[in-house]
């Protein structure tokens, strides 16, 4: 609970206790609290006691197990696959238990994702870990110096996690490689300016297929081809963040110590995974270890907490979204509808029994979409093949809008009086030489001073100042009008230019 996520909760009609000091260490004071309406109780015993819904971040201990009671609502991280024991004995009290690490993953229950919000901030910050490990720039540099490369980042996993590592890694200036085993990722990957590491195996797309957004174990052979593409990548990358994680089960081992061997020294590898037995061979949970070659190995478990005050912040977020849907008629009475697909999908145990695992949501999660064909690489002779190809259609286009054009103009010359002909002549000269100057520029030349219109612009004052001698004074009239009209245009042109660039001009 946060100050502010307290004020919305007792818009819902809740009556809101907290901890003394629960909040210190995430800058969130006890006098904060108390200003938004909040009673500080001076001890967990009296606040697990006095709560009809408790709220909390890890696990219950066994002995606040113990504490519940038939009526009382415990929302928590959980882990239920892994706490089948913790999971009974909380049953028994006939308290009802909704584990925040299972919200489906469907549109609606997006801002109750506790999981996406804690993995969001932890890929944030094992970039910055492994900056911290890291004895280089990420970005490349030419200075007085010398010259600096870049650095290598490989994120394995493109969940939320590895999203936000990727997009973390870019923003900083490394070229960044990522893979996942399901190859639909791979337009995300890409549209945040990394590489997407294909792997050349039919198997890939059915045995990594999403399931729920989540992505699920493969077979063995897909497995082998996987390490191989690792090993070849070891020695040229940098830094690797692994985050590959199956639910219910220990994280699969993808980053082996011959890989980490053959890393160069100073290089780091951060493994998201390391609570779950860690991706690299050599990760030790919560301890940060060096290998025999220099390769830094950070296998913290408590990424989110060390941003503790943007963790807070979101994952009350979380939680008051979570009582939004307990309290719909906005009364401070939990109403626990086993009938919603969220609150059934989260809830662990109710009624004395354990409710775990899940029915299937009646909503389906997001479908994955088909994945992005890979582009085959064309040979020199299939390059030159296509372009002439191109050039030989592009000509016999332009021959046949040539003759036709001038045929129309030879039936228009035989009927037409010489006067319209000289007008028709600049007309058409305008409009090819509008064409060409026009096209041929750049698309990022297109500003203001440059765009299509300025450039027509142009052009209509010089045909207009060719008739403006013309011996017709409609003709004059016209020309003059055209010469005005076109005039305001530019100056337009130029003096939105002039204000866009003053905007980018130090005070």
């Amino acid at each position: 609970m946060t100050p502010d996520s307290a004020s919305q909760l007792q818009k819902l009609g809740h009556e809101c206790l907290i901890e003394a000091g629960a909040g210190t260490a995430a800058g969130y004071l006890d006098e904060a609290y108390r200003a938004a309406g909040v009673e500080v109780v001076e001890t967990a015993a009296e606040l697990w006691d006095r709560a009809d819904v408790i709220a909390k971040v890890r696990p219950p201990e066994p002995a606040e197990a113990e504490r519940l009671r038939a009526g009382k609502t415990l929302i928590s991280f959980f882990y239920p696959a892994q706490n089948e024991e913790l999971l009974k004995r909380c049953a028994e009290t006939g308290a009802a238990v909704i584990a925040m690490d299972m919200v489906p993953r469907i549109s609606r229950a997006q801002k109750m994702d506790a999981l996406s919000s804690m993995a969001n901030i932890a890929g944030y910050r094992a970039v910055i870990e492994a900056g911290a490990n890291f004895g280089r720039f990420f970005t490349g540099q030419v200075t007085a110096a010398g010259k600096v490369a870049p650095a290598k980042v490989l994120v394995i996993g493109a969940g939320v996690a590895g999203l936000a590592a990727i997009g973390t890694a870019t923003s900083l200036g490394a070229i960044t490689y990522a893979f996942d085993v399901r190859p639909e990722v791979a337009e995300q990957i890409e549209s945040m300016g990394a590489n997407f590491v294909f792997l050349d195996f039919e198997e890939a797309q059915q045995d990594g297929a999403a399931t729920g957004g989540y992505a699920a174990p493969s077979s063995p052979e897909f497995r082998e081809k996987q390490l191989a593409k690792f090993r070849e990548l070891a020695p040229q990358m940098d830094i690797v963040i692994a985050t590959a994680l199956i639910p219910g089960r220990p994280a699969p081992k993808l980053w082996l110590a011959d890989m980490v061997a053959a890393m160069k020294p100073g290089s780091v590898v951060v493994d998201l995974a390391a609570e779950r037995g860690g991706n690299c061979d050599l990760t030790v949970p919560e301890q940060k270890v060096v290998s025999e070659n220099g390769v830094t190995i950070v296998g913290y478990t408590d990424f989110p907490s060390r941003m503790a005050t943007q963790s807070s912040a979101l994952y009350a977020t979380n939680i008051r979204h979570m009582l939004t849907d307990l309290t719909p008629d906005k009364d401070g009475v939990v109403v626990h509808n086993m009938e919603d697909d969220v609150i059934r999908g989260a809830t662990v145990t109710h009624g004395g029994a354990v409710t775990f695992p899940p029915p299937p949501p009646k909503v389906a999660a997001i479908a994955a979409q088909k994945p992005k064909e890979k582009v085959k690489e064309l040979t020199p002779d299939e390059k030159r093949a296509k372009e002439l190809a191109t050039f030989r259609a592009e000509t016999k286009s332009q021959v046949v809008t040539l003759a036709a054009g001038a045929a129309a103009l030879l039936i228009v010359g035989a009927f037409a009086p010489a006067s319209f002909m000289a007008h028709f002549v600049v007309f058409v000269l305008a409009c090819f030489v509008g064409f060409q100057v026009i096209w041929n520029v750049s698309h990022s030349l297109h500003t203001p001073l440059m765009a299509v219109t300025n450039a027509i612009s142009g052009i209509v004052i010089i045909g207009a100042l060719l008739q403006i001698g013309s011996g017709s004074k409609m003709v004059a009239f016209l020309a003059a009008l055209s010469v005005l009209i076109a005039t305001i245009n530019i100056v337009g042109g130029f003096l939105v230019t002039r204000r866009m660039l003053a905007m980018f001009q130090k005070s």
